[in-house]
């Protein structure tokens, strides 16, 4: 493995569905704002919201991308969302494999 700190990231975010999760992952790979994006089932979510405490059935997703894309991607993602607040979030990579972050870099570059 090869260190590549803040070349690639992961961006985390939660979707009311499994089909807006691939509806919106395929606009962003499509845009060149992700290079690929693992939906995840469905998870229980427990939060506060307008005073009141929910519990949720949601759907997660990660994106990868280039660490310079992350902020476009969450701006686009917000847009996209059904949600009013989206809950997304940057992870950072501090390592990976030297083929797979040269992919990732190569498929979030502007054409």
């Amino acid at each position: 493995m090869s260190d590549a700190p803040q070349q690639i990231v992961t961006v985390y975010a939660v979707f009311a569905s499994d089909e807006e999760a691939a509806r919106i992952a395929r606009i962003l790979i499509d845009e060149r704002l992700t290079a690929c994006v693992n939906i995840l089932g469905p998870c229980r979510s427990l939060y506060r919201w307008d005073g009141r405490i929910e519990d949720a059935t949601e759907v997660a997703a990660l994106f990868k991308t280039a660490a310079e894309q992350a902020e476009a991607l969450i701006g686009r993602l917000a847009e996209l969302h059904s949600y009013d607040l989206p809950a997304a979030a940057i992870w950072p990579i501090s390592a990976a494999t030297p083929g797979y972050a040269k992919w990732v870099l190569d498929e979030t570059r502007p054409s």
